[in-house]
């Protein structure tokens, strides 16, 4: 029975899992968890790669102790963001965090020179101002000697494996995030880059997930007391959740739901036209090159921003006790846009929420409670109006929904779910992003037939949970 080791790092939260197979069912350990923490340097909001570095192999040492041997190794993260190496293969610059305001204004310098309506019909993604192609434009306005002395682009996980393995590789499913990969041959769109004024040295061949990059690097053994090959997984985190939702028919709608909620279905072919593009959906590469039809909203973020706003002001909140305030809260008549762009880092978030009710006429929430029904309701209806989009673009009817990941724990916001869309929410499994890169790496090793043996794997080793509408759970 072989273990596999999962290392997945989301933009907050971190862990290492475990995974084998056992009589055909899943097993998964959790060996180590860590927390992914933002700098600020010169104003810059920033990742702390170093501190990244040492939470991976102090994971593969608690791995070691544990006795635990993986087979292989591979890591998942959110999307967009890069670290830059220069011809000595050294780190050059900051790896800014998506969040950060340096993309401010770069849509429309990259417009002046390519319209959205061409770039969403080659790459198919939607309009963010975080999308790799906007921070790329920012550093070739704001800070070109970096991009001169660029020899290598990573993207997150890319930059980690490169760091286990001493391969550089770009991912598939990761690099699709960046909004610079055209969405029908799947390959960089090289016109494109030309015309943005970005070196073509920086962009080299795709790798698709399952590809096996080889052994850890000579000394690795001896420091972390493991030693395994690393496994590309679907390295994007929304891709590896994707793939491990055990869907109950193929007319199913999928929640990645975590800070963001990553609202769509899957398809075999892009879906680029006038209507996808004005309801801002996007073309995300998936596991063996399936396409991610799906919208990114808000999420969680909103509520964990909240929590800390509270949290500044000494009132310590669990989210389980926040979840309670919104359920005891009165129905509370005014929605938001949960995807306005005041939302997206505010320095206080529940004064946010209270300025776009006041801009917009609504009446705003006045204590906590309320400002949590807002959010919750609110989420719930951006749910609702995405399906309503993907059904008329899609020309395709939703039965279900299957939510994967953190935000499953959440029973308020599933019932609210279940009630808004008037569809069942199946829940489960909570861990969808470890389990979808352990699923690749086992995919590799030829533990499955194929994915939707995988996927029958997962639907029988995990339990879920079912909300129907007006019913709240089953």
């Amino acid at each position: 029975m072989a273990d596999y080791l999962a290392i997945d790092m989301g933009a907050s939260n971190c862990r290492h899992m475990a995974g084998r197979l056992r009589d055909g069912r899943m097993e998964l350990q959790e060996i180590y968890r860590f927390n992914n923490d933002q700098l600020t340097k010169d104003g810059t909001l920033c990742w702390d790669i170093g501190s990244l570095r040492g939470h991976i192999m102090a994971g593969m040492r608690e791995c070691a102790k544990n006795g635990i041997k993986p087979e292989s190794m591979g890591v998942d993260t959110w999307g967009v963001d890069f670290v830059l190496l220069d011809e000595n293969e050294r780190v050059l610059g900051d790896a800014v965090a998506y969040r950060d305001k340096r993309t401010t204004g770069m849509d429309e310098s990259v417009e002046r020179r390519v319209s959205f309506d061409e770039l969403y019909g080659k790459t198919g993604i939607q309009k963010m101002p975080f999308n790799t192609i906007y921070q790329l434009e920012a550093m070739r306005r704001k800070s070109p000697e970096l991009l001169e002395r660029a020899r290598h682009l990573l993207f997150m996980p890319d930059y980690f494996h490169y760091m286990l393995t001493g391969k550089k590789s770009q991912e598939y499913t990761i690099a699709s995030t960046s909004a610079l990969v055209n969405a029908a041959d799947k390959r960089w769109d090289d016109d494109l880059i030309s015309r943005l004024g970005l070196p073509p040295r920086l962009f080299t061949e795709l790798s698709p997930s399952g590809t096996r990059l080889g052994g850890l690097l000579g000394g690795m053994a001896g420091e972390t007391g493991i030693e395994c090959d690393v496994i590309l997984p679907a390295s994007h985190d929304t891709a590896s959740a994707f793939l491990a939702v055990p869907a109950r028919d193929g007319n199913a709608a999928y929640i990645s739901s975590g800070t963001w909620s990553l609202l769509g279905a899957e398809s075999v072919t892009p879906v680029i036209s006038p209507d996808s593009r004005a309801a801002n959906f996007t073309n995300e590469g998936g596991y063996a090159f399936r396409y991610r039809f799906l919208k990114n909203i808000m999420g969680l973020w909103m509520i964990q921003s909240v929590r800390r706003d509270e949290n500044k002001a000494g009132r310590k909140h669990s989210f389980a006790e926040l979840e309670r305030m919104a359920r005891g809260a009165d129905e509370f008549p005014t929605f938001v846009d949960v995807n306005d762009d005041a939302f997206f880092a505010p320095d206080n978030m529940t004064e946010a929420i209270v300025s776009v009710c006041e801009r917009e006429g609504k009446r705003p929430p006045k204590n906590l409670p309320e400002t949590l029904r807002c959010v919750y309701q609110s989420l719930a209806a951006s749910y609702r109006d995405a399906i309503r989009d993907m059904e008329r673009v899609m020309n395709r009817k939703f039965t279900s929904i299957n939510v994967v990941g953190g935000g499953c724990k959440d029973t308020f916001l599933n019932e609210l779910t279940a009630d808004y869309t008037g569809l069942p929410v199946y829940v489960g499994p909570v861990e969808g992003a470890v389990i979808g890169n352990l699923l690749a790496q086992m995919l590799a090793a030829g533990e499955f037939r194929d994915v939707a043996d995988a996927r029958k794997s997962v639907a029988e080793s995990f339990g879920s949970e079912t909300y129907l509408p007006g019913a709240g759970k089953r």
